[in-house]
């Protein structure tokens, strides 16, 4: 499947998924999240791969949380659809049946800390910085 803001790549039976939006900082929008939803179904159901790593294009962020653009087009209803279908892709990354390895490479902020903490095992480099910030305009992780 041919994905617009992941690259979805398998090498020696490791599946590699990145989240190509550095531009945006690998900010999460709802294009983004359908991409991860349909990659890691995908993976579940294929045997030829045996391990997944996760990161973020670039050398700035893995995710710096969700796309503050979107989100201010959302209402109460949307805002809530958005939030339990971004929940959902974690709850689907964190029970998959192989391992998943986050690679953080930088900003892991809101969603993208979350999007770490779902994964199996986290790698982090000197530059990584984890964090919940949007506790600070009101919204609850």
């Amino acid at each position: 499947m041919d994905y617009r803001n992941i690259l979805f790549e398998v090498k020696n039976k490791i599946a590699f998924v990145t989240i190509n939006r550095p531009d945006k900082l690998n900010a999460l929008n709802n294009e983004t999240l359908n991409e991860l939803d349909s990659c890691f179904d995908s993976i579940s159901n294929n045997n030829e791969i045996n391990v997944v790593i996760i990161t973020g294009a670039g050398e700035k962020a893995f995710v710096a949380g969700a796309d503050i653009s979107e989100l201010n087009k959302l209402n109460e209803t949307t805002g809530i659809t958005f939030a339990r279908f971004g929940q959902g892709v974690f709850n689907k990354i964190e029970n998959l049946n192989k391992p998943v390895i986050a690679a953080v490479n930088g900003f892991a902020l809101g969603g993208g800390c979350e999007l770490a903490m779902a994964c199996h095992i986290r790698i982090a480099s000197e530059k990584a910085k984890f964090g919940q910030p949007e506790v600070n305009l009101g919204i609850i992780p």
